[in-house]
């Protein structure tokens, strides 16, 4: 019987830490088509919260060929993703898909494990620190002013 010896010591599994929010292949293949059709070569990406909406913070995209400092970058399906540290916060765990609705439209839709509520169309939202923010102050849970740009809610 033939023994096999192997030197274990060294030899550490490295696993690639989870990017900070996920796309489908079907959002990102339309994004780089869009990109594409603009003649942006050498952009990424950008994903940020921003605050608007009918229920406090709202959900951007742009497309950007400078990185910042602090931001978080990484690369799905041949596409560059950078989200800036604020940001981060409220989208760490979230995920990105497209869904072709007709014909002739489609939209990205944000699904977002960080968010406690969110719009009817579900381009704004409200964060769990805003909720623990506002229960904190007695918040009634409205937001003053600012509507839905997207669904006329608010």
């Amino acid at each position: 019987m033939a023994v096999i010896e192997q030197d274990l010591v060294g030899l550490q599994s490295v696993v690639a830490p989870a990017p900070l929010l996920a796309i489908s292949s079907t959002a990102a293949n339309r994004l780089q088509a869009m990109m594409s059709e603009k003649q942006l070569v050498g952009y990424g990406l950008r994903v940020f919260v921003s605050g608007g909406g009918c229920s406090g913070l709202q959900y951007g995209m742009t497309f950007d060929d400078e990185q910042r400092e602090g931001d978080t970058s990484w690369e799905a399906y041949g596409l560059k993703m950078m989200v800036d540290p604020i940001s981060a916060t409220y989208l760490t765990g979230a995920s990105i898909d497209y869904q072709q609705d007709n014909m002739l439209a489609g939209a990205f839709k944000i699904d977002n494990p960080n968010a406690v509520s969110s719009c009817g169309c579900g381009h704004s939202f409200r964060g769990k620190t805003d909720q623990e923010a506002a229960d904190n102050e007695g918040y009634d849970g409205g937001y003053a002013g600012g509507g839905c740009g997207h669904c006329g809610h608010g």
